[in-house]
Formats: C-alpha cells, sequence, structure tokens
C-alpha cells in the first residue's frame, strides 16, 4: 500500500470547477480505489484566493514540499485534482517534481487526467503542462484589459478601501468607517503622528479589514490613498506596495463620491512632505547632529517649508530646492535669540498660540465613533437576549455574552461622558518657562534640549522680511 499526500487547491479565476470539499473527495475516492493511504496530516489546502502563478507563494504548497523532502516523511505520491492545481508555471512544475522524483522517489498524479507510463506519457504531461502555462498567461491577459477599460472609465479594480462599501460594482461611503476617515486626516492635519493615531484607533477597539490592529504604515496608507477625493488609483505593470512615488502608478477621476475634500487632502499631503523632509530615511547622512533645539521646527512664513540647517544658520529647504521664491536665510544664533525671546514674552504674560493636540480624540468624527460603536453593542444585546429566548444559547452562554458587552457598553459609556480637561494656562506657562531655563542652559546637552522644546512648541513661523517670529505651541 502507498502513502498518498493530497494537495487541493482553488483558481482565483472564477472558471466552473470543483470546490475544496469536492476536490478532497474525489481525491479520498481515487486513493481508496488505488489502495492508497491518505493520511489526514498528509492533506495540504490552500486558503482560497491563493494564485497558482508562483509557488512562494503558496504557504501549503511549500509545507507540502518541506514534509515530503523530510526525513520522517513516508510519502510515495502526491494526488491533485488537475495538474494545474499543482502548478500552472511550466518551469516551476518540473522543478518541483524532478525534485521530489530525485530525492524522495515521489510522483505527482493528477486523478482526472490519466497518463500512461513511458516517455509517451511523460510527453503529454509535459503537453499538459504547457497548456495550463499558457491559459494563465492568456487569461492574465484578459483581466488585465478588462482592467484597464474598468479603470480607464473610472471604475474601481481593487476591493473596497475602509471608508468605502462595494455595491453593484461601485464604491459608495461606508456609514460605519468613513468618519474614521475623516478623523484620521483631521488629526494629522491637526499634528497628530500617525503612531499616536495608530494607537489611538486601536484603543477604540477597530481593526483593520482582515481583523489586524493598525500600525503607522495602515495610517500612512490611508492618508496617501487618493480614492478619498474621489479617484482611482492603479499599477497596470506590478504591485505598487508602498512606493507611492513609483512611477507606473496612474490616477484618474472616478465616478464615487469623496470622503475628503481637497482642501483637508492638500493639507495631509503637505504635512507628509514636511515629514519626508524631517524624518525621511536619508535624514540623518544630512544632518548627522543636531545643531539647534528649534532644528525642523522653524518654518517659513513665504511657502510654510521647514528652515533645515546649512552653512551656520538656517535656510529654508524649499528654496534651496528652487521651490520657493525667498530666501529666508537667518544665522543661528539671531534665530535662536529672536525665538528664545518671543516665547519668554509669550508664556510670561500668558499670550499663546495653542494647538490642542493632547485630546485630539474628543473631535466630532471621533465622538460619531464612539456613538456608532455604543449602538452595534446594544444591538448586539438584543441579539444575545434574542439567542437565549429562541434556544440556540444556553442560559450560561447568554450570561457570558451579556456580561461581555454590558462592559464594552459602561466604557464606551464613560467614552463618550469624559469631558476634555481645561487647560490650567498659568500652571502650563509657569511649567514651559522652566524648560524654557534649561533650553537656555549651555549644560544641558543638545539631545535633551530638543525633546524639552518639542514638548510644548509645535512650530515657529520666520518672517525674513520683518525678521520676526511667531510661535505655535500645543497643549
Amino acid at each position: 500500500m502507498q502513502t498518498a499526500a493530497a494537495y487541493i487547491r482553488v483558481s482565483t479565476d472564477n472558471q466552473l470547477e470543483y470546490s475544496p470539499e469536492s476536490q478532497l473527495e474525489l481525491i479520498q475516492k481515487y486513493a481508496k480505489e488505488h489502495d492508497m493511504i491518505l493520511p489526514e496530516e498528509y492533506i495540504f489546502r490552500e486558503a482560497e484566493g491563493i494564485s497558482g502563478r508562483k509557488a512562494e507563494r503558496r504557504p501549503e504548497f511549500q509545507r507540502m514540499i518541506a514534509t515530503a523532502r523530510s526525513p520522517e516523511s513516508d510519502i510515495d505520491v502526491i494526488l491533485v485534482w488537475k495538474f494545474s492545481r499543482f502548478a500552472r508555471n511550466q518551469e516551476e512544475s518540473i522543478v518541483y517534481k524532478s525534485l521530489l522524483k530525485r530525492e524522495k522517489g515521489i510522483s505527482v498524479v493528477s486523478i482526472s487526467e490519466p497518463i500512461a507510463d513511458g516517455e509517451f506519457g511523460n510527453l503529454i504531461e509535459r503537453i499538459i503542462e504547457w497548456m495550463d502555462g499558457y491559459y494563465s498567461v492568456r487569461l492574465a491577459g484578459e483581466v488585465k484589459r478588462g482592467m484597464t477599460k474598468a479603470f480607464e472609465t473610472g471604475h474601481p479594480v481593487s476591493i473596497a478601501p475602509i471608508g468605502y462599501l462595494m455595491q453593484d460594482g461601485q464604491l459608495v461611503p461606508d456609514p460605519d468607517t468613513a468618519p474614521l476617515v475623516r478623523m484620521i486626516f483631521s488629526d494629522f492635519s491637526a499634528g497628530v503622528p500617525v503612531k499616536k493615531i495608530a494607537i489611538k484607533i486601536n484603543a477604540m477597539g477597530i481593526r483593520t479589514r482582515r481583523g489586524n490592529l493598525w500600525e503607522n504604515r495602515t495610517v500612512d496608507y490611508i492618508l496617501r490613498n487618493p480614492v478619498y477625493i474621489g479617484k482611482i488609483r492603479w499599477n497596470p505593470d506590478h504591485i505598487t506596495n508602498m512606493n507611492y512615488d513609483d512611477p507606473s502608478v496612474k490616477i484618474v477621476d472616478g465616478r464615487h463620491e469623496a470622503i475628503i475634500d481637497l482642501q483637508t487632502w492638500d493639507a495631509a499631503q503637505k504635512k507628509i512632505a514636511e515629514n519626508k523632509v524631517l524624518h525621511g530615511k536619508y535624514v540623518h547622512h544630512i544632518t548627522p547632529s543636531l545643531h539647534s533645539p528649534l532644528q525642523g521646527l522653524v518654518k517659513c512664513s513665504n511657502c510654510g517649508s521647514t528652515l533645515s540647517f546649512t552653512h551656520g544658520g538656517f535656510q529654508c529647504c524649499a528654496f534651496a530646492h528652487g521651490q520657493c521664491t525667498e530666501s529666508h536665510y537667518i544665522s543661528l544664533s539671531k534665530i535662536e535669540a529672536i525665538t528664545y525671546y518671543v516665547i519668554q514674552k509669550d508664556l510670561s504674560s500668558g499670550s499663546v498660540s495653542l494647538i490642542y493636540r493632547t485630546h485630539p480624540e474628543r473631535t466630532k468624527s471621533s465622538i460619531s465613533i464612539l456613538q456608532q460603536q455604543l449602538n452595534r453593542e446594544r444591538q448586539k444585546l438584543g441579539r444575545v437576549k434574542d439567542a437565549y429566548a429562541s434556544g440556540v444559547d444556553t442560559l450560561d452562554e447568554y450570561k457570558q455574552n451579556k456580561m461581555r458587552i454590558n462592559k464594552q457598553i459602561a466604557k464606551l459609556e464613560s467614552e463618550l461622558k469624559r469631558p476634555t480637561p481645561a487647560i490650567d494656562m498659568q500652571a502650563y506657562c509657569k511649567k514651559n518657562l522652566s524648560k524654557l531655563a534649561r533650553i537656555q542652559s549651555p549644560d544641558v546637552p543638545m539631545a535633551e534640549k530638543s525633546k524639552l522644546m518639542r514638548s510644548f512648541v509645535d512650530h515657529a513661523v520666520f518672517d525674513r522680511i520683518s525678521c520676526s517670529v511667531e510661535v505655535f505651541y500645543f497643549a
């Protein structure tokens, strides 16, 4: 008796074929008729939607190959419904089949495509593999042509992103998640870093479409996706991943309703560009050390770009690249003297321009999301009660579900009732005046000075014509 393994994969091209359960049933029947043992641990099934174009992207296929090649393996044959399930790339098919045959004497058998033994059978098998590969390439071409036509007419060519639902082939705003997208843009434009936005969303109990926690890159992807201003973005040549500057990317006007207005979008893109200059991948090569606590905080009054350190002073980085029309160069000693004087004056008088950043969760969009979550939890409470009344859940299950949902409801109600703390301006100014004293002290390390400055100063705008500075603080 031979020991068999089964490999099951469903095609992603919507062709008529057997389901995974039907494939397994047919394979089990074949194994029984041919006196083969098919252990449960040797059944390898790919998740639906996994493409057969590349073996390296099929986790169950790779696990099967590793299992078959291991010294403990007793697999004699691998059964598939069709050869195209094993591989749709003839080169890969030949490599893996030859490897299994050479190392372990394992054959790959298609239960629906019987092949005779001998050279003629090998030739037929190669012809089938070539036809499968040709079909795959041709199908890819047809799919790409269809996607190109859809894209050119403003139709979506991917799944609906968070904030939208797909209805009859069109994107429509999702009443549950569209407010979340607006909140992300609002917070980011107000100066909240993407990391804090991700932490905030996770704390609210919201997960991504795949049920994962939010990360910096998740928030960044939303901020950079033009779908939210009514556009469709697509890369017809290859997968873009997170390369937003890929020249192959194409953008057209979509037919769907925008969630974000152009003014909000432009503000977010401007801030992304600023962050890229300040904290980009190669910034440390340009500014290997801090020269001033104000580094990265001073902005140009003409174009809004950051003033970067150069030649013993600060200059508008956009002017240095020919994008700003006015030079804003000022020596390091002068910009520090002016800025420290303004901060001292502002904090002493209590006249400060505050940007509220410590409690961004109290924004209107955030409250709307919390209210939606609360409504859903109350609906769940009604459903678990109905489940108990209809006999689906036991009394213990009903009690546990009720306790869990009521706990979440209480938490959400507490969040909605929690007031935003008022700022004691006198204490705020006193605390930050002491920070300014440490910043001006020659005995404090530069890294500590920079942290102290960034703990209460959001940014400062330098006007070269009047040689003045306006400082904006955050609470």
